[in-house]
């Protein structure tokens, strides 16, 4: 969902791997690709579609941008969270439902298999971000 406040210059990156799912939605809220890509590290992978892994933060941000133009909450649950030492896999079922700006339905929604990483500041970040998982 956008929003016509300014956009804060920083976001709450979560400290419990747990807790990164509600962290990246409350920063979607904010309707910055920018404040979205602080969720991932430097080099991570985003696959916005299978098949199509992305690691510049310029292409992920227009990735961003694109989910963001529906003006759709994004809704995620983590379904599991499988951690050792400062790396986690989260299984994560997420939907984008409603009508577009366009006046179309829009449904999106899927299985994600993330790898995040707690960083030395403690923070956990996007290493791997395949919001399709398997397919």
């Amino acid at each position: 969902m956008t929003s016509s406040h300014a956009a804060p210059r920083s976001v709450r990156l979560a400290t419990d791997p747990a807790e990164h799912v509600a962290a990246y939605c409350a920063t979607f809220e904010s309707g910055s690709g920018e404040l979205l890509d602080q969720h991932y590290e430097p080099g991570a992978v985003l696959v916005p579609r299978p098949g199509v892994p992305l690691t510049d933060a310029s292409r992920r941000i227009e990735a961003h941008q694109h989910l963001l133009r529906f003006g759709l909450p994004l809704t995620a649950r983590t379904r599991h969270a499988y951690v050792a030492d400062d790396i986690a896999l989260l299984i994560v079922d997420w939907s984008m439902q409603g009508t577009g700006p366009q006046g179309h339905p829009v449904d999106l929604r899927g299985t994600a298999a993330d790898v995040i990483r707690r960083g030395a500041d403690g923070r956990w970040r996007y290493v791997i971000d395949n919001p399709f998982g398997t397919a």
